[in-house]
C-alpha cells in the first residue's frame, strides 16, 4: 500500500534504527539519560531557547504547556479548527479546567485583530483570558503556513497584555521550510513551543516542549503527574535526535511532491476545490459530498490509502516513505477515477 493517511505512518530508516540501537541510556526521570539530555539540549539551542522537555506525543506537550500557563477557570484563545481543541480529547477542560474561546480564521490561522476582540474584559461574569495558542503549519487548513509578520504582531499584542503565547508546532519544521525564517528568530516570539518528531521528521515516537528553564521545570512536574515520566527513554529519543540532524532539509521534497498531487486533483471533474498546497498536506473538496467514501474505496482498490477529512473532504499527506514513483502512480490513479 502507498499510505497517504498521515505523516505519522513513517517507519524508521535503517540508519535511524541503528542510531537508536546504539543509543546510550539512563533514567530520564532522574534526568540521567544522556541521549534524552542531548536531544533536549540540541533542540533548545536550535531554537535559541533555554531548555526543552522530551515527551511521548504532541498532544502531551500541548496539554502540559496549557496546564502550566493556565489556571482552572481561565480561558484559552485558539482557532476553531485547532488541534488542541478538536483532536486532544477535551484535554483543555479535563486536564486544566479551562474554557476555550474559538475564533474563525483563514485556513486555521488567526489575525491580531481577531485576537484583540476576543480578550475578555475584567468582568466577574467572564473567564480570565490566560493564553493564546497558534498552530503552524495548520493541519485543518491543509498545511497552511502563517505569515511571520502576522505572528510578530500577535506576539507584540500578547506581550502588551501579559498573555503567554503558545505554538502547536507539530509540523513547525515544514512551516520553517516554507517561510525561510531563522528558527531562533521565529521561536523568540513564543513563550512555549510544541514540536513533533514523529510526523514529517520521521521519528517513531516523541515530541518536545520548548521554553525557559523555569517553564520547563514546571512542565517536568506536570509531565510526571500526567504519567509521562519515562525511564530509559534514550532509545526512542535517539530517533528524534537523528531526525533533527538528518531529516529537515529533505522536507522540501515532500512539499514538491504534494504540489504535484494537488495539481492533478484540481483537474478532476469530481473535485470542486483543492486547498492551496504549501507544505506536505493536500486537502481536496468533492463536488458531491456523499461520494467521499466511494472515492476513498477506489483509491484503496488501487493500493492507495487516503483519509476522510470531514464532510466531502479528503486528505493526502506526503512523507519520507513516499517515493517519486509512488507520486507518479498516485497521479495516474487519480486521473483514472471515474464517478
Amino acid at each position: 500500500m502507498i499510505d497517504f493517511r498521515s505523516d505519522t505512518v513513517t517507519k524508521p530508516s535503517k540508519e535511524m534504527l541503528n542510531f537508536m540501537f546504539n543509543a546510550s541510556v539512563g533514567d530520564d526521570v532522574f534526568q540521567e539519560d544522556p541521549t534524552v539530555n542531548e536531544l533536549q539540549q540540541f533542540v533548545a539551542e536550535y531554537f535559541g531557547k533555554e531548555d526543552a522537555l522530551f515527551c511521548s506525543s504532541g498532544t502531551q506537550t500541548n496539554q502540559i504547556a496549557i496546564n502550566v500557563h493556565v489556571k482552572p477557570g481561565g480561558e484559552v484563545i485558539c482557532h476553531e479548527e485547532s488541534h488542541i481543541y478538536k483532536y486532544e480529547g477535551g484535554g483543555i477542560a479535563k486536564n486544566s479546567g479551562a474554557s476555550v474561546r474559538l475564533l474563525p480564521g483563514n485556513r486555521g490561522r488567526l489575525t491580531v485583530e481577531t485576537i484583540q476582540k476576543a480578550v475578555n474584559a475584567d468582568d466577574v461574569h467572564f473567564p480570565v483570558t490566560q493564553l493564546v495558542s497558534l498552530e503552524d503549519s495548520a493541519n485543518r487548513g491543509g498545511g497552511a503556513v502563517y505569515d511571520f509578520e502576522e505572528i510578530k504582531k500577535i506576539a507584540d499584542f500578547c506581550k502588551e497584555k501579559g498573555l503567554p503565547l503558545h505554538l502547536d508546532g507539530a509540523r513547525l519544521m515544514n512551516a520553517l521550510t516554507v517561510n525561510k525564517v531563522d528558527p531562533k528568530e521565529y521561536a523568540s516570539k513564543f513563550d512555549s513551543i510544541s514540536l513533533c518528531l514523529s510526523k514529517g521528521l520521521g521519528a517513531p515516537v516523541g515530541s518536545l516542549l520548548i521554553g525557559t528553564k523555569d517553564f520547563i521545570r514546571k512542565a517536568r512536574r506536570v509531565r510526571k503527574v500526567m504519567g509521562g515520566g519515562m525511564r530509559q527513554a534514550g532509545i526512542i529519543a535517539a530517533g528524534g535526535l537523528y531526525a533533527m540532524k538528518h531529516n529537515i532539509v529533505r522536507l522540501q521534497e515532500d512539499h514538491v511532491r504534494a504540489a504535484k498531487i494537488g495539481e492533478v486533483l484540481q483537474q478532476q471533474d469530481w473535485v470542486s476545490e483543492v486547498f492551496p498546497v504549501e507544505t506536505n498536506i493536500v486537502v481536496c473538496c468533492l463536488k458531491i459530498e456523499d461520494q467521499k467514501e466511494s472515492i476513498i474505496q477506489k483509491f484503496k482498490e488501487k493500493s492507495i490509502l487516503v483519509s476522510s477529512f470531514g464532510d466531502g473532504m479528503i486528505r493526502i499527506v506526503v512523507h519520507l516513505d513516499i517515493s517519486e514513483n509512488d507520486i507518479l502512480q498516485t497521479c495516474k490513479v487519480i486521473q483514472s477515477i471515474e464517478i
